[in-house]
Formats: structure tokens, C-alpha cells, sequence
């Protein structure tokens, strides 16, 4: 293949420009905030985790307390109604007031049992709202966090999205001043070298793999008209010829 010098060195430009395009990609997908968001969102979800558990105890005891309340209302009415039916003096008969009598003491210890279940439920329930509190307020802290650095990421997500549109502007301009056999050769490269297709020849050492040219490749690029496309032995890169290849 052949093409003008002017050419082959504007394909270092397009190569350069490609580079350029490369690292940005990098940086995009590279951002420390990246790494922040992943943290945290896997803290809110443990804490979202852990909430749903204490609003689920909180809700639970919730219930057990009601209930708890209810018991408590019953034995109370009831041992209401047999003080009231012990004052009335409905009850004459000697047997049926000892019988009456000792209900309403053991409703009476079953009343102050039952009061116990409630304070204990009581506090449990307590406990788990101020878990909820506590969890809420913590979530809530993260996400601002969160929030912090996604409103960071973007910024520099698009900071460097404009870069990168900016430079594929010019990128394509400038491929437009390329051969398209050359450019068609060169993106064939570049698709299998890593990204890199065409590298410069400098002091006889090839920049794409970094390997000195020895003796005999070296004059067969001398040999080699100014507008052979040259490639690298070694990479099979297009190798272009400048003032500094020290041939």
C-alpha cells in the first residue's frame, strides 16, 4: 500500500486523537465516585434492610400490645362486674360470696400479670421506634451522601463526555484527510493492537511495541519508497517515517 508521507503522518494525528478518545473512556468508567456510589448503596441497602426489620417488630409489637391492652380490658370488666355484683348484695349465700370473693382476688393478680405483659410489650415496642428512628435518620444521612457524589459523578461525567464529543469532532476531521484505504488499514489495526494501529518509527525503535529494529528490517525501511506504507515486523503496526526515525 502506498500513500503520501503527509498522510501517514496525519494518521499519528488521528492515532494521537484516538488515544485521547481511549483514556477519556478510561477516566469515564474509572471516576473514584464510582467506587463512593457503590459503597453506599450498598450501605443504604443493608440499612434499608435493617429498617424494614425494625418497622416490622415496631408493627408486630404493635399488635401484641393492642392485644395485650385487650386481655387487660376483659379481665378488668369482668372483675368489675363481680365487685359490683359482690356490693349489690345479691350474693347471700356464705359459699357463693367465698367462691366470688376469691375470682376477684385471682382476676385481680390476673389483671396485674397481664399489666406486666403490657409494659414489657410496652418497652419493646419503644425500643423498636426509636430503632426505626435511629435507622430513618441514618438512611436518610447516606442518601444525602449519595446524592453528593452522584451530582459529582455527573458533573464529571459530562465534563469529560464534552471532551471526548470535542475531540471526536476533531478526530474526524482529520481522518477525513486520510486515504480511506490507509484509514480502512489503520482501524483493522487498531481493533487488533490494543488500540494503537499506527505508531511512529523513533531512533529506529517502533513506539507501538517498543522493539529496537535490528539491523536488517532497518534497511529495508530505508529501502523503502517515501510513500510505502511501512509495517513494524514485530506488531505488524503501520509504521510511519519521520525526521526522527534516526535512519
Amino acid at each position: 500500500m502506498n500513500a503520501a508521507p503527509a498522510d501517514q503522518i496525519r494518521l499519528l494525528d488521528v492515532q494521537a486523537l484516538d488515544v485521547r478518545l481511549s483514556q477519556l473512556a478510561h477516566r469515564r468508567t474509572s471516576l473514584p465516585e464510582h467506587a463512593e456510589l457503590d459503597a453506599l448503596t450498598s450501605d443504604l441497602a443493608q440499612l434499608r434492610d435493617l429498617l424494614v426489620a425494625s418497622q416490622t417488630e415496631e408493627s408486630d409489637t404493635a399488635r401484641e400490645q393492642t392485644k395485650a391492652e385487650q386481655d387487660v380490658d376483659q379481665v378488668r370488666q369482668r372483675a368489675a362486674r363481680d365487685q359490683q355484683r359482690l356490693d349489690s348484695g345479691a350474693v347471700t349465700s356464705p359459699k357463693d360470696l367465698e367462691s366470688l370473693q376469691r375470682e376477684i382476688t385471682s382476676l385481680a393478680k390476673r389483671q396485674g400479670d397481664l399489666e406486666d405483659v403490657v409494659l414489657e410489650v410496652m418497652e419493646r415496642r419503644e425500643s423498636a421506634q426509636e430503632r426505626v428512628t435511629e435507622l430513618s435518620d441514618r438512611m436518610s444521612a447516606v442518601q444525602a451522601k449519595a446524592d453528593a457524589v452522584t451530582a459529582r459523578r455527573d458533573a464529571a461525567t459530562k465534563e469529560l463526555d464534552d471532551e471526548a464529543a470535542s475531540v471526536t469532532k476533531e478526530r474526524e476531521v482529520v481522518a477525513a484527510s486520510v486515504p480511506a484505504d490507509l484509514l480502512k488499514l489503520y482501524d483493522k489495526l487498531r481493533g487488533q493492537q490494543g488500540g494503537v494501529g499506527a505508531a511512529r518509527l523513533y531512533q529506529r525503535r517502533c513506539e507501538g511495541c517498543r522493539l529496537e529494529l535490528n539491523i536488517t528490517e532497518i534497511n529495508e525501511v530505508k529501502a523503502a519508497a517515501p510513500d510505502t506504507v511501512v509495517r513494524c515486523e514485530n506488531c505488524r503496526r503501520i509504521l510511519v517515517r519521520t525526521a526522527e526515525s534516526g535512519l
